[in-house]
């Protein structure tokens, strides 16, 4: 399996060169639908009332981005500085336990210690990518996620789920929809937010928002994706409090 994991990179790769998000971010937008939340975060909002907001996001490859600054273009940490510039008065604290070709059961093993030290009112949760590369049992893969869930829940945090990344190049290769439905359907059962990265990205793809297609080596669209991913899923958080105050 090991000859389908540059394919992760491919996918951040897969992008053509494009203005600054901080000068277009019109190019964030999407249908109002795919950003919508159907569940409140009371954990999050209790964070917000305190002014102090601790974040963790667990994931894989697809979280960050490759290259020495990799870290700081990435979602995760778009998310929290689109947080702090939202929510004046309110420190953001923001912890990562990111590693590549995790699955999800994979990481629920890792996901005590990470969480015991981070200590988060919120937890990210990223999933997906290499479960369908390996072709995991979607039972597994569903057991998985509503471990982790009452994990996290159980430690006194909300919870966002986020499923896999678009890309119309590896689409026809793996079936990371299968997962992403997968994931849909968890978040139903356990009354989870999702947020929807994999039809974000379509949306994107589809409108030409970004071409998710044409191949290039250098890495300045999927800066400005995991930019605009970090001020959506800020917005989708702040949403989610303000759902549990109503």
């Amino acid at each position: 399996m090991t000859g389908r994991f540059p394919i992760l990179l491919t996918v951040a790769l897969a992008l053509v060169t494009a203005p600054a998000a901080a000068e277009h971010p019109y190019d964030c937008k999407v249908s109002d639908e795919l950003t919508a939340s159907d569940f409140a975060m009371p954990h999050v909002a209790q964070a917000l009332a305190a002014k102090q907001l601790d974040v963790l996001v667990v994931g894989a490859g697809s979280s960050t981005l490759p290259g020495p600054s990799g870290a700081k273009a990435a979602y995760p940490s778009r998310l929290q500085q689109t947080l702090m510039a939202k929510l004046p008065g309110v420190t953001v604290k923001l912890a990562t336990d990111v590693h590549s070709r995790r699955t999800a059961p994979e990481m629920v093993a890792s996901m005590p210690a990470a969480v015991a030290a981070a200590k988060p009112s919120l937890v990210v949760w990223q999933t997906g990518t290499v479960d369908a590369m390996q072709s995991l049992d979607p039972d597994q893969f569903n057991a998985a996620l509503e471990q982790g869930i009452k994990l996290i829940r159980s430690a006194g945090a909300d919870v966002i789920l986020v499923n896999s990344q678009y890309s119309p190049r590896t689409e026809s290769m793996i079936a990371l929809g299968i997962y992403a439905e997968s994931m849909r359907w968890v978040a139903v059962q356990q009354e989870t937010p999702l947020f929807d990265r994999f039809s974000i990205m379509k949306y994107w793809g589809d409108a030409g928002t970004f071409d998710l297609y044409s191949a290039t080596k250098k890495l300045d669209i999927a800066e400005h994706v995991h930019d605009c991913i970090g001020r959506l899923l800020a917005d989708f958080v702040i949403e989610g409090a303000k759902a549990a105050k109503q």
